[in-house]
């Protein structure tokens, strides 16, 4: 029952920065994952970068590493994606999910919440 929203997306110029940010709601913020997932046009889903709140452990798929850090403001319920040099290849929709517990890779079945998305565009 975790309430996940997902916000920041936007179109940006290769080269540049932009942070998105997903909060969430209906479960102790501690005791969750949360991952981002992104979708191209064309492609399958992928994992981004997932972070265990509690531990506060963070993994990176081999794509984003070093170019995004993933981060949370556990006041505020949030966790951000701060996407650094962005490429063409970053365009995608990007999803947030939650999964309960510590969870340190990017397994998608193993995230049970999903937020709707927001559109990160990257021009050449």
């Amino acid at each position: 029952d975790v309430q996940l929203q997902a916000s920041g997306g936007g179109l940006v110029q290769a080269g540049g920065s932009l942070r998105l940010s997903c909060t969430a709601s209906g479960f102790t913020f501690e005791r969750l994952s949360i991952g981002w997932f992104r979708q191209a046009p064309g492609k399958e889903r992928e994992g981004v970068a997932c972070i265990s709140i509690g531990e506060g452990k963070t993994y990176y798929d081999d794509p984003v590493k070093g170019r995004f850090t993933i981060s949370s403001d556990n006041a505020k319920n949030t966790v951000y994606l701060q996407m650094n040099n962005l490429k063409p290849e970053d365009t995608a929709v990007y999803y947030c999910a939650a999964g309960r517990g510590s969870i340190v890779v990017t397994v998608e079945m193993w995230f049970n919440s999903w937020g709707q998305g927001t559109l990160v565009t990257v021009s050449s």
